[in-house]
């Protein structure tokens, strides 16, 4: 019975977010509380609530202080260098701009922390989609399949996980596994050439004259509270001056000629916002730098140094009271939507758990192995880790879940080393599950719905995942 309603639960929440019947937050909160009602445990819901909030609240806490330190940065001018490096590569055309949105979330997803990579990556490419009228699914989509496939690192989290449950050296799992993960993070990088072809076919490769005309919304990241109006008025005398009256339908007819002349005047973030304090650049970077660090070498909490770190950053940036509330009061709504949305999720979670529905879904599903298959658990590890690690958290997953299916393969002689490999496949789909916190960031700051990132990215996501096991299979990895 509580397999049937674990399962009855999670579609029911994942249809009514997809047909934008309820809000994320309302959904994530609702329905687990009426299920846990009809398990006949509604007296225990508040139980199941707290805990599911205290198991929660250092990611809160994380994600709260990450989006405050990581606008700071933006604000202060730290990330315009990589802008106009994208924008150099990019120019107007959608097909770069998709590429170079994977490019830049594989890269930034090093530092082992979804959060960050969707912050910096929606930071800087998010007022290039906007310009150009091309679609934040495919953006949020992107970044999330490359930052799933590049989550597999050693530092991330899921090869930890896989290593702690099963007693493994994280090494053995995760060296092996690269040769597939290559593989998996180029299918994402083809995935994305063939997402820009199509961006590029509905919209051409626009002039500047196009890009440019005035909107009745100013998308200037980091312009915020206490930012100059001069940035936007600046664009639109460019505008203006060009004749930039376009449609914004898009045409061919824009040359390289034409884009590199404009690059200094399309910069994407404001270069003439309030905020910007070049002077203390390498401060800034030299802060980063050290913060990215110390969480990946685990000097302190990740939740501590991110509290630290914008506290220095505002202190310093903006030694006056009046700019420090500005700053705050500019990146309020984004700390707000993200860090509700991980307090519902905190109830979604607490329900799944303390009812037991994780329990016997996963027992469920094991038990459901038929006898022949046995001697190929690796491969069935690798099919199961895709859905599982969606509808559950990567702890319920590795700890609940993992340690069943290895003792399965050891019976049939399959070593544990391959199903802790074969577990990672399913990562590029989990980075877009409602279940990870880091997704909110990436959906609240794209302005996208969250029902709308599922639907376009569910079907990609589980080929990618598809394609790195296919892959492992034929290294003979897995």
């Amino acid at each position: 019975m509580l397999t049937i309603l674990g399962f009855t639960m999670i579609a029911t929440f994942l249809v009514l977010i997809m047909l934008k019947k309820m809000s994320p937050i309302a959904a994530l909160v609702l329905i687990p509380a009426l299920f846990c009602v009809f398990v006949g445990k509604g007296a225990k819901l508040g139980d199941y609530v707290i805990d599911g909030v205290t198991s929660l609240a250092p990611t809160a806490a994380m994600l709260m202080f990450a989006i405050v330190y990581f606008g700071v940065m933006i604000d202060v001018g730290l990330f315009d260098p990589i802008v106009r490096g994208i924008l150099k590569f990019c120019k107007a055309d959608p097909l770069r701009i998709v590429v170079g949105t994977a490019v830049l979330a594989a890269i930034v997803s090093l530092d082992g922390d979804g959060s960050t990579t969707f912050m910096i990556t929606v930071s800087a490419m998010y007022p290039l989609y906007k310009r150009l009228k091309m679609s934040l699914v495919v953006m949020t989509g992107v970044a999330a399949m490359a930052n799933g496939v590049m989550n597999t690192l050693p530092w991330g989290g899921p090869t930890a996980r896989a290593a702690t449950a099963l007693k493994l050296d994280a090494s053995d799992i995760f060296v092996p596994m690269i040769p597939a993960l290559a593989v998996g993070l180029l299918g994402v990088l083809a995935l994305s050439y063939v997402l820009g072809r199509r961006e590029r076919k509905r919209l051409g490769v626009l002039t500047l004259d196009e890009v440019l005309e005035p909107e009745t919304e100013t998308v200037l990241v980091g312009a915020g509270a206490g930012a100059s109006g001069d940035g936007a008025a600046a664009l639109a005398k460019k505008a203006a001056r060009t004749g930039g009256s376009g449609s914004g339908t898009g045409s061919n007819s824009g040359t390289d000629a034409d884009l590199s002349e404009a690059d200094d005047d399309f910069q994407g973030l404001d270069p003439h916002r309030a905020t910007l304090r070049p002077k203390l650049y390498w401060f800034n970077a030299l802060l980063t730098v050290t913060l990215l660090t110390a969480m990946i070498m685990e000097w302190l909490p990740i939740p501590v140094l991110f509290l630290l770190g914008a506290a220095l950053a505002l202190t310093v940036n903006f030694p006056h009271m009046p700019d420090q509330k500005a700053r705050l009061g500019a990146h309020a709504e984004n700390v707000l939507n993200v860090s509700g949305m991980v307090f519902a999720a905190a109830v979604f979670t607490g329900v799944l758990q303390g009812t037991g529905m994780v329990d016997h879904m996963s027992k469920w599903l094991v038990s459901n192995i038929p006898d022949g298959m046995g001697p190929h658990m690796a491969l069935v590890t690798g099919v199961l880790s895709i859905p599982l690690t969606y509808f559950m958290s990567n702890d319920g997953f590795y700890f609940g879940v993992l340690p069943v299916l290895a003792e399965a393969g050891q019976a049939h002689g399959v070593s544990s080393l391959e199903i802790a490999r074969a577990s990672l496949v399913g990562q590029p789909l989990h980075m877009s599950s409602p279940l990870v916190p880091a997704v909110y960031v990436l959906v609240g700051m794209a302005k996208v719905e969250f029902g709308d990132h599922t639907r376009f990215v569910v079907k990609w996501a589980a080929l990618t995942s598809l394609v790195v096991l296919g892959a492992g299979i034929l290294f003979g990895i897995i």
